[in-house]
């Protein structure tokens, strides 16, 4: 599995590797507690999908465990300035314009040669970011305080000052250097820039949690900055590009101290608050439809997933097994005596029934990406359910959850295909002419325009086509700068780097990467520069790690989601360069790796010490641990994150799957059924809709043995994802898929992809017989030309030359 070459693992020195948690032997990967009884009952995970988790919990994950002396260390280098300027009083005594006056002075404080005393500044800020949690008694206090803390520094202009000393530090060479020729790089070599990232992401988290209490000049405050960073105020390019480039930069190899996991938090933090969440989606996808004349959209998809319920899995092989076992143990028991054979049969009437039902993933040995059993999974599979009295086993939905849709190409093909079977003729793309088709497809067409879907990506897609037609006639496209523009033309140029970037840091941090030594280390900002020598700081160190690779997996899996959004709604070009170059760099396979795993494990893995998370550390006194308390974990049912970049992976695969006939053959080439299949397990409706939808597209090409055989699967399919009216996708009649044209798909989508882009943004290589040309006499003559110095000095000579000495007909010039 190679992403643009790199492998991934936990690049550390064998000395390093020696004192982590060895996964192997299931040292310290706190596995939920299995109960293989009753999981048929088990409830639906109380999960609600939203932009982000609570605000406590986002805050806690920017800090790894190993960071946690620092709090003190921030606490004096303030309290040190402080003391200095105010000799008496708290900070939380002052009145706003003495507060205002110190963040001024802090603020001169950055700007100082001294790299110590810039580096002392910095965490005092840093301090204040974090709410002065030393004069604060609760959490709700220290978050009262973080918020008016960061406006009053976002007010006084803090946050260009640090973008300039993050610049300051990314090219910052001696520092790059020292960390290439490191044989093991540790949290010391990256403390500058986690300061300076820390108070950033503080800020951005910060300002962007919207509060009916809110002052009206804190709602101003969050809209310039808001409209500063997704504009090409720093460096000319928004704040996001400058972060791209620093994880190229990591990934290249040329600055392995960056802490990547505070940059990937607060490159998606900057992106989620400058484009908007999905929520934000939603209303822009309505005002783009009304803009564009189309039909207002036929139910809020958000909504509808919320009301949704999970299904009950279907069985696992290893169920199976058993089954059978137990059906043979009670079958020889029943043959003793001929009677009890036929008493058998009465008091189980659903047997042939289930034994055909229940043939659900008898298929899953086949598949080539597992490279490695899992043995914990047949403890954690949901058994089959008990059979009920036939009065409670039928039960019926009470109504499909999405209206149907039907796209203009399935009406033309619809009617091509009756043209040709009643009247022998078609007629293109006339979707209107019914003469001399029956009745019934008169009704047929009628229901079919009924549910007719049109998308504002058609759109798009026909007036793209139009401008490349009628480059001259077709008049100048009007482009809107917004947010999602600015940052489309800020990583435009680099953009198949930034993707093969991103996607090596999730290799790296995915729990199926095993161990390489070529592959990059990305646990920069969370090892120590002191191995652990005890038990417990080895548990405490393992946890860390493993939390740390899973808050990067987050931050990812939501960046690449957002960016996939917000192009499509912008231009469905600007998406398909970010999906195709996605596609080039490894990602359909990368995800599937990603669920080739015990998924039940990863959503319930309890690697957190909640009494160690930010901001319960620095106002509690903190309790003994030991390794029992370690091991013990929290009391969630699941992990918020866990599930979260779960169900990110799964909505990048369908977007990246959706229409692409060669994409779904790439999701049957790498066996992704059963790998899927597995996902089912998880009991929680949004995550089970998205596998049912990557199930559902290349259901046509799994054969008719996996269909009868996964009938229940099917079942959860039609209930719960979206119908095209005429799709066949439950069998393979379908025209598309046509396996020859595969390559050519894609190579076409790739030329209108780069005729857009070199249509919009490469002005150089403009057609000069497409510039216009002015044609007016009196404006020609009107233009203002700067003759050089030379030219007027010989100006004598020239007249006489090119004017007085030649004879000129003027009657000939004149006609």
């Amino acid at each position: 599995m190679d992403v643009g070459g790199n492998g991934g693992g936990l690049p550390v020195n064998n000395k390093q590797r020696a004192m982590l948690p060895n996964k192997s032997r299931g040292e310290f990967t706190r596995n939920p507690r299995k109960d293989s009884e009753g999981l048929s009952e088990s409830p639906d995970l109380e999960f609600e999908y939203a932009d982000t988790d609570k605000w406590a919990a986002e805050l806690s994950e920017l800090y790894s465990y190993t960071e946690g002396p620092e709090f003190a260390l921030n606490r004096k280098c303030f309290e040190e300035e402080f003391r200095a300027q105010v000799s008496d009083k708290k900070w939380t005594e002052l009145d706003a314009a003495q507060h205002r006056a110190h963040a001024m002075r802090m603020l001169d404080g950055l700007e100082v040669i001294a790299r110590e005393k810039r580096l002392k500044v910095a965490r005092a800020i840093l301090y204040m970011a974090q709410g002065t949690f030393g004069e604060c008694s609760s959490e709700a206090e220290v978050q009262h305080w973080m918020r008016y803390n960061v406006f009053l520094l976002l007010d006084v202009g803090t946050f260009s000052a640090l973008v300039e000393l993050l610049n300051m530090e990314i090219d910052n060479s001696a520092a790059c250097s020292s960390a290439v020729r490191k044989p093991a790089i540790s949290l010391a070599d990256s403390t500058d820039l986690r300061v300076l990232l820390n108070i950033m992401y503080l800020m951005v988290e910060t300002i962007q949690q919207e509060d009916p209490a809110d002052r009206p000049e804190w709602r101003v405050i969050r809209e310039t900055v808001r409209a500063e960073l997704g504009s090409p105020l720093f460096n000319n390019e928004p704040i996001s590009v400058m972060l791209f480039g620093m994880v190229t930069k990591f990934c290249s190899g040329h600055a392995p101290h960056f802490p990547m996991k505070k940059v990937l938090l607060l490159l998606w933090k900057s992106i989620l608050f400058t484009l908007g969440g999905f929520e934000q989606l939603q209303s822009i996808k309505v005002h783009k439809r009304v803009e564009l004349g189309l039909p207002p959209l036929p139910e809020d998809s958000i909504r509808v997933i919320r009301s949704m319920r999970a299904a009950s899995p279907p069985a696992s092989a290893s169920d199976l097994i058993e089954q059978q076992q137990k059906r043979a143990r009670r079958e020889h028991k029943a043959l003793i005596k001929q009677d009890n054979l036929d008493a058998f049969n009465e008091k189980d009437p659903y047997k042939a029934d289930d034994a055909r039902e229940d043939e659900d993933d008898n298929d899953d040995n086949d598949n080539s990406i597992e490279a490695e059993t899992f043995p914990l999974e047949r403890d954690e599979v949901m058994p089959p359910p008990i059979p009920h009295p036939p009065s409670e086993r039928v039960s019926f939905p009470k109504g499909l959850p999405w209206a149907p849709k039907v796209r203009e190409k399935d009406i033309e093909n619809f009617l091509e295909s009756s043209r040709s079977k009643f009247i022998g003729y078609t007629l293109g793309n006339d979707t209107d002419t019914v003469v001399g088709l029956p009745r019934p497809i008169h009704e047929s067409i009628k229901t079919l325009k009924q549910h007719k879907y049109v998308s504002i990506a058609e759109i798009q897609i026909s007036k793209e086509e139009e401008f490349q037609k009628t480059p001259l006639s077709g008049g100048e496209e009007e482009v809107e700068m917004c947010s999602t523009e600015l940052l489309y033309q800020g990583i435009l140029p680099s953009l198949p780097q930034y993707m093969i970037a991103l996607l090596k840091i999730l290799l790296a941090a995915a729990p199926t990467s095993k161990a390489k030594t070529d592959s990059i280390n990305i646990l920069a900002d969370v090892l120590p520069e002191e191995m652990p020598t005890t038990v417990l700081q080895s548990m405490k160190l393992g946890v860390d790690v493993n939390r740390h690779k899973e808050i990067i997996v987050k931050a990812i899996s939501a960046i690449l989601l957002l960016l996939l959004k917000h192009f499509k709604l912008n231009h469905i070009y600007q998406f398909e360069y970010m999906a195709q170059h996605l596609v080039f760099a490894n990602c359909i396979p990368l995800i599937l790796k990603f669920f080739n795993q015990n998924i039940m494990s990863y959503i319930t893995a309890k690697n957190s010490i909640s009494v160690l998370d930010f901001p319960h550390c620095v106002v509690h006194e903190l309790p003994e641990l030991t390794a029992e308390s370690l091991e013990a974990g929290d009391n969630n049912q699941f992990c918020w994150r866990n599930l979260f970049s779960c169900i990110n992976l799964l909505r990048i695969l369908n977007k990246l799957t959706k229409w692409k006939h060669s994409r779904t053959m790439m999701l049957v080439v790498f066996k992704s059924a059963p790998i899927l299949k597995r996902a089912l397990k998880v009991k929680q409706a949004m995550m089970q809709l998205y596998v049912l939808k990557l199930l559902k597209v290349q259901t046509k090409y799994l054969g008719r043995q996996w269909r009868k055989s996964n009938m229940k699967t099917m079942s959860a399919i039609y209930q719960k994802v979206r119908h095209r009216l005429n799709d066949d996708w439950a069998y393979g009649n379908d025209l598309d898929a046509r396996p020859w044209d595969f390559q050519a798909e894609e190579c076409a989508l790739r030329a209108n992809i780069e005729r857009f882009n070199s249509r919009r943004y490469d002005k150089t290589h403009s057609n000069p017989d497409f510039l216009p040309v002015d044609n007016c006499l009196q404006s020609v003559l009107g233009q203002r030309v700067d003759l050089p110095e030379d030219f007027q000095m010989n100006y004598d000579l020239w007249l006489e030359r090119e004017v007085f000495s030649k004879p000129i007909s003027w009657e000939e010039l004149l006609q």
